[in-house]
């Protein structure tokens, strides 16, 4: 009887393991055979193999009758065909996905609607730039300024910008200083998988051209001595922040004696206290320049004198008058924040201010970027990219 029961023990654990085993292999079927089935079934018997989809994205530069056409982001134009079963989708900017869409009719598209438009491609090489579309997602240019203003209002409330000082890539902090200086007004911005990161391209002066960046790249690339602007919710008081949105970049501070300058190329030569050399600017219709009269430029080296704070040299440059080339001339002294250049191309610069010979003498020691904002002061794009990928 005892071995009758251990034989009977033995054949329920042998079953037990089968059944096991076959559990196994039925869980594991779908797995090895799903891709293939998928593959098939995604895969029309019939779809010619020159349809390839297509997307373009970029704002309407002029409507026709059944086309629009579209002058594309990366440059050059692509025609949209509208046909029959082509859904127009208006989406407000900044949204995620198309939870919000709206239909759209083809009398409500203007010229400078920002779109995006899927579909195929033509298979005639004659009419390369042409994409028959299966949908156009629209986001109305009235829609696009109004959410740009109310960006740039939110830039100006809930954000803050400064030097990078500490760069935490276990915790995904970054420490900015606000003033320019390590050891005042430190700022801990903590960087989280929903903050939209961006870098600024080199060579460029524009807010809206910065390319945006997973966060593993931005928290590898960005070092002390860059510049930081983010937005986000700060702490009570204020020494923490949790970015929604966040931009960096590295930027070059030059401050000296204009050497020569050059109206034909657009260009500056300046000795530079920094570096010790001569450093050639290039000044761009984006470039912002001042030149502070000297009763000005005399009460910000007081100030600064006498150690009453940084003061916003920002807000008060906003209010002396756009300059030019023309009104600069050898031997002005300036403060740049520029560009760091592409290769070997000269720096561009971003803000100019001349007349600050005062500043210099009163803190030496100050960089150009702790006293100018390096930030063009358009807003980020917010276009909702997001709801058209």
């Amino acid at each position: 009887m005892r071995r009758l029961r251990q034989r009977r023990t033995v054949a329920t654990r042998f079953r037990a393991a089968c059944q096991r085993a076959t559990l196994a292999v039925l869980m594991l079927v779908p797995l090895l055979i799903g891709p293939c089935l998928v593959a098939e079934q995604a895969k029309p018997a019939d779809s010619p193999a020159a349809a390839q989809v297509a997307k373009a994205v970029g704002t309407i530069k002029s409507i026709q009758a059944d086309s629009i056409t579209v002058a594309v982001e990366s440059g050059g134009e692509v025609t949209a065909k509208l046909i029959e079963s082509t859904k127009l989708l208006r989406v407000p900017p900044g949204e995620k996905d198309l939870k919000n869409a709206v239909p759209l009719q083809m009398q409500d598209l203007q010229a400078g609607d920002r779109v995006l438009v899927r579909g195929q491609s033509s298979s005639d090489a004659l009419d390369a730039h042409s994409i028959t579309a299966l949908a156009v997602i629209v986001m109305k240019q009235n829609d696009v300024a109004t959410k740009k203003q109310h960006d740039l209002e939110d830039w100006q409330k809930r954000g803050v910008g400064g030097i990078v000082t500490k760069v935490d890539v276990a915790t995904d902090i970054i420490t900015i200083s606000s003033d320019g200086s390590a050891a005042n007004r430190s700022i801990a911005v903590q960087i989280a998988k929903e903050t939209v990161l961006r870098r600024y391209a080199p060579g460029s002066v524009k807010f809206d051209d910065a390319k945006p960046e997973p966060a593993s790249a931005f928290m590898a690339q960005i070092k002390a001595g860059d510049q930081l602007r983010t937005r986000g919710t700060r702490s009570p008081d204020g020494s923490e922040l949790k970015a929604e949105e966040a931009v960096a970049g590295s930027f070059r501070n030059i401050a000296g004696i204009i050497k020569a300058l050059d109206a034909t190329s657009n260009t500056i030569t300046v000795q530079d206290a920094i570096s010790k050399s001569a450093v050639v600017v290039k000044v761009s219709s984006d470039s912002q320049m001042k030149k502070l009269p000297p009763e000005m430029a005399q009460r910000i080296a007081m100030r600064l004198k006498a150690a009453a704070g940084p003061p916003d040299l920002q807000r008060m440059v906003s209010r002396v008058p756009n300059s030019t080339l023309a009104d600069l001339q050898k031997g002005d002294v300036v403060m740049i924040v520029a560009t760091e250049g592409a290769g070997s191309d000269a720096a561009t610069a971003i803000t100019l201010l001349a007349g600050v010979e005062p500043i210099l003498t009163a803190s030496p020691n100050r960089s150009a970027s702790s006293l100018l904002s390096p930030w063009s002061l358009s807003a980020p794009g917010g276009e909702g990219e997001g709801a058209q990928q």
